[in-house]
Formats: C-alpha cells, structure tokens, sequence
C-alpha cells in the first residue's frame, strides 16, 4: 500500500475496530476524496514553529516492534505531522521514538516531559530522555501533569525543577519551557509565574459542558503569549466502576475514550475549533489514524454540531475536576 493511502485505509480500519458497521460509512466518505491531503498547521505561540494541527504521542508505538514504529512514524510525517510528544512514563516509547525520528529530526518538534520536581530529578531526567530518543535536544521540555498550586510552587523553589530546565536551554538541551496541567488552578498558577512557552491541558467537551474545565485557560495562556496545545480531545469520562487494567477494551487509557467513531470524530472537531494549535488523540493506536483523518479533512464543527456533542455529555463522569 502507498503511504499516500495511509490515512483512508486506517481510518477506516480504526472506525471498525472500534465500533462495527464504521467501516462501510467510512469508506464511503473516503470515496469522495479527490487526492492526498497534507494536514494543516497552526503556528504555535511564540516559538515561531507552525505544528501540525494533529500530533503523535508516543504512546502510540509502545510495545510497537521497531519495524511497525518506524513505519507509523514514517507514514505520520508523510501525512504531515510534525509534532512528537513523549514522556518517560510511556513504557519503551522514547526508546522507540527516537530511532524512528531520526531520519526527520530536524523537519519535526519534538517535546518530552519529567514529572520530577526537584532540580536533581529533572536535571538527570532530560539527560536520560535525551539518551534513549537518541537526540542533543528537544524543542519542548514540560513538567508533567502539575495538578495542584502545589505542584507548581515546588518546581518554582529554589533546588526545585525550574532550575533544571533554565540551565538545560542555557547549555542547548532545550529550546522552549511549557508544562502540561491537570487542573485550570494549576495552570492558571503556573501562567502567572513563569513566562512559560506552552501549555498542554484537556481540550475536552466533556469537562467544558460539566465542569467549566479548559476555558479560562486557554484564554489565559492566550493572554500570555503561549501556545496552547490540547489533550483528551477524545475522552469521554471515567470508566465504569470495575472496569480496569487489561479488562478495559483500551488497556492503555486510564479514561474511557469515545467508542462510536462519529462521536469520536466530533469530539476532536469541536477541541481543534477552540483557540488551540494542535492536538494529542488518544494513545491508542486504533485513535491515532481517526484523528489523522480528522485533521486531513478538517471543518471547524458547526452550532447544531457542537449542540449534539455536548448533548453526549450529561450522564459522564468528568474526568478531571477542579483542584
């Protein structure tokens, strides 16, 4: 198969392994395409970069062989992604990334993450991420998942992790500083604390029609200069009670992600027509091709659009709250 064809195939592969019946319903909206699609970028904050307005996780290729990691991220960059996000946290991830990037590495933004929060801990964290991703540096470094004031007052302390991340830029290990959040108070904190570069927090339709949860921060981020990148675009809500570990039909999603296609496919919509710069779907690896025809095909989600959406969303159970 050409890579060119990469994007329908999947996709409609995805749609079926997710939900049946996607298949045909896919395929006949592939039809329609007069020829390959590069998706779109945005331009992100102030780094000067424009992204990919659908990113991979690494997460994607976790437990992947070499050979099928190299080919995702192969057929990724062809389609037009550019933008790579990984942390230490996503089992053999960075070890499989990296090799496979190689041959793009400097055609791609690459952001990883530490959730150390002392300058020791991260300081040894970024060299030990370097390593294994087989890189000098990364575009992004990011503390990960700051959930509380808390969180963000220990990394700003002296001996806390900022000071890791300040003397990595200095020696070029880094370019740009961002973090990723858990709550809109621990963002918020972080924003008016630091001149930080990004900002990777739930762009959820779930967590914005129940809980209130994302747009103050993306307004705010806005207001600072950052660039604004979404996660769990794709969520749906926790799982239901006893459903965990390998019983769950997505063993890698702590959450419970959309399961019908369509539902999926809106809900990725309706985050990338929110003032953001791209995307991180679902680690996975079923989501990843949806999401990149999603992007391909791009059309900002209309009102009676988004009024369904949200329709979806009453008997959730968000899954973030406040702090």
């Amino acid at each position: 198969m050409k890579r060119r064809n990469f994007l329908t195939a999947s996709a409609v592969a995805a749609g079926a392994a997710i939900a049946p019946g996607f298949a045909l319903r896919a395929a006949g909206a592939a039809g329609d395409q007069s020829g390959f699609l590069p998706i779109p970028k945005r331009r992100l904050g102030r780094t000067g970069w424009d992204l990919s307005i659908i990113g991979m996780g690494g997460i994607v290729i976790m437990n992947a062989t070499p050979a099928v990691a190299n080919n995702t991220v192969a057929e990724a960059v062809e389609a037009g992604v550019n933008y790579f996000d990984v942390a230490p946290s996503y089992g053999d991830a960075q070890q499989l990334l990296g090799p496979a990037l190689k041959p793009y590495r400097t055609r791609v933004f690459l952001a990883c993450k530490t959730g150390c929060r002392d300058r020791a801990g991260a300081a040894a964290a970024l060299d030990e991420s370097l390593r294994r991703l087989k890189t000098d540096y990364v575009d992004l470094y990011q503390f990960h998942a700051l959930t509380t004031v808390d969180d963000v007052e220990r990394i700003m302390a002296p001996g806390g992790a900022m000071e890791a991340f300040q003397a990595g830029r200095k020696a070029g290990k880094l370019r740009w500083i961002g973090f990723s959040a858990h709550s809109p108070e621990a963002a918020l904190a972080a924003l008016d604390r630091y001149r930080f570069d990004t900002v990777l927090f739930p762009v959820n339709f779930a967590l914005t029609s129940r809980e209130n949860f994302g747009p103050q921060v993306i307004a705010h981020a806005h207001q600072k200069g950052a660039g604004m990148l979404a996660i769990k675009a794709m969520a749906k809500g926790k799982w239901p009670a006893g459903i965990s570990g390998n019983a769950r039909p997505n063993p890698k999603e702590w959450y419970e992600p959309c399961s019908v296609p369509e539902e999926a496919a809106l809900a990725l919509r309706w985050a990338l027509s929110q003032k953001i710069t791209s995307a991180i779907p679902p680690g996975d690896e079923r989501y990843f091709p949806l999401a990149m025809y999603v992007g391909q095909n791009f059309r900002p989600i209309e009102p009676e659009e988004e009024k369904l959406l949200m329709a979806h969303a009453r008997n959730v159970v968000p899954i973030f709250g406040h702090a």
